[in-house]
């Protein structure tokens, strides 16, 4: 299956909500893995933080930077069968030197389990790391013509969504 290709532009955080927000309203998402690319700063937890919310997840949510792993539990998902959590593992491997280190970790497992994976920096784990359904990169977007202030130009964002998988067209099709 050649890959699908969406093209967009946040111009603000309000943006990226509404992204999330469509993410979230697809039933494909409660089994899927989503690669996040992007340089430090790019916005890609900023995504995962509005994805989660929209999943219906509570609570504090961390960045997994030194953990690593961050799991989550989405109690009302929109999703999901009434009364039934939907598991949500996020992913940063940043601090990887090694993509061995992502076999020695133990991840393979949860990325066999059932549930939504959220990946930031896959690269770092090689070709250790299952599928991909669907590739976002994100990246800042500083070409802008149209009248803005500060703050809208530190938040707009350009980014691509790529379609892996068929998990990953039906994830792409909330999109358009």
């Amino acid at each position: 299956m050649p890959a699908a290709t969406w093209h967009g532009r946040w111009a603000s955080e309000q943006d990226t909500l509404a992204f999330a927000q469509r993410l979230a309203s697809s039933p494909a998402i409660a089994h899927a893995t989503l690669a996040l690319d992007g340089d430090l700063g790019a916005g890609k937890t900023t995504l995962v933080r509005h994805l989660l919310r929209a999943l219906g997840v509570r609570g504090r949510i961390k960045s997994p930077t030194y953990a690593v792993v961050e799991p989550h539990s989405a109690i009302d998902c929109p999703v999901m069968p009434a009364g039934e959590p939907l598991s949500i593992w996020h992913f940063d491997f940043y601090r990887f030197g090694d993509p061995r280190e992502w076999e020695d970790a133990g991840f393979r497992e949860l990325f066999a389990g059932p549930g939504l994976k959220l990946v930031e920096w896959p690269e770092r784990a090689g070709d250790t790391l299952p599928p991909i359904d669907l590739r976002i990169h994100i990246q800042p977007d500083t070409m802008t013509t149209l009248p803005h202030d500060d703050d809208d130009l530190d938040s707009a964002r350009s980014v691509q969504v790529t379609a892996i998988s068929p998990t990953g067209r039906l994830l792409m099709d909330t999109l358009a």
